[in-house]
């Protein structure tokens, strides 16, 4: 059962999707299974996935030595996203599946212990890979599905399915549907002179300071600026629906045109609204492009954080340099 196989995959860095070539070599030597390339703890727990999600799937776990190598090693992979593309290479080496199934494919998704495939954050962003690299993705069936135009998607639900991968079946796309904001400007009556301001900071995208004693509509004004914003285009819609698809969030009212809107509670960090951690993950800011980002009770947000988003607001960039390099 000796053999090497090569699968693509993809780990998030930033909001986007880089590809990743899985190797997985099986050779004579001690037992064992390593996983090897910069990997964190949860592509390093894949071993534990994997190897069950074989055996409950009726496959054969090959007790010799298993390497598995993530390229560019030097690019640090994150997410159980990887557990499908390990799985697949693995099956592939050892001849249980047919290679021919797995060429011009980028696999991503997280396997059970029982063998089921389930979707990760970031589905946007891989469909996007796989379209730039010229290869057809395969993911959970479960998954928010976006339709990009030139892609076939197909979903896989039970890792036993790799027996007939050639005929996986295509995924429906998430359908956009006509939506409406919940919150509508037009139910708000009085406050003239607060919704007229708020109509001029809407038609030129200007910031806004309203200062009142408490229950006077601040809160329910700033909630109802969306609904006096435009539908989102198609194109702002994907690149929206692209940032919160990395962030883990429900994707379908942005692709219906509603647009995002964000309220951060007042105790946030500056790595919850700008963005950081490890992963880096998106922050408020980003997460309200093209949207509202509506900072309640200013006067209480910490003054490092207020100056840490004084850049960002000004630029209209997030960028986040961190040793690895700048997102």
């Amino acid at each position: 059962m000796y053999g090497r196989c090569t699968v693509l995959g993809a780990t998030l860095r930033g909001v986007e999707a880089i590809p990743v070539d899985v190797e997985v070599a099986v050779s004579n030597g001690l037992p064992g299974f390593s996983i090897v390339g910069m990997g964190d703890a949860s592509v390093q727990e894949a071993r534990e996935r994997v190897r069950a999600a074989l055996r409950s799937s009726g496959f054969q776990m090959p007790s010799d030595k298993i390497v598995v190598n993530l390229a560019p090693s030097s690019l640090r992979k994150t997410g159980s996203g990887l557990d499908l593309p390990i799985a697949v290479a693995l099956l592939a080496a050892t001849g249980q599946i047919d290679r021919a199934c797995i060429e011009n494919r980028l696999f991503v998704g997280e396997l059970s212990l029982e063998g089921f495939v389930r979707g990760v954050a970031g589905s946007l962003a891989f469909a996007l890979c796989a379209k730039k690299r010229g290869c057809s993705l395969v993911c959970a069936e479960d998954g928010e599905t976006v339709s990009v135009d030139g892609l076939a998607q197909y979903g896989l639900r039970f890792l036993g399915g790799m027996r007939a991968a050639a005929d996986l079946p295509l995924l429906s796309p998430l359908v956009p549907e006509s939506a409406a904001c919940d919150l509508d400007f037009r139910d708000v009556a009085g406050h003239e002179v607060a919704k007229r301001a708020l109509q001029i900071a809407a038609a030129g995208r200007h910031g806004m300071l309203m200062m009142g004693p408490p229950g006077s509509g601040k809160t329910m004004l700033a909630s109802r600026l969306p609904s006096l914003l435009p539908p989102l285009s198609q194109e702002e819609a994907l690149e929206t629906a692209l940032i919160h698809s990395v962030a883990g969030e429900s994707i379908a009212a942005i692709l219906s045109g509603v647009r995002p809107f964000r309220k951060p509670h007042h105790s946030a960090s500056l790595a919850g609204l700008v963005g950081g951690g490890s992963p880096i993950r998106p922050g408020e800011i980003t997460l309200a492009h093209n949207g509202v980002l509506f900072l309640d009770e200013l006067s209480e947000f910490k003054s490092s954080v207020l100056q840490g988003i004084r850049q960002p607001m000004e630029t209209g960039e997030v960028r986040l340099t961190r040793a690895d390099g700048t997102v």
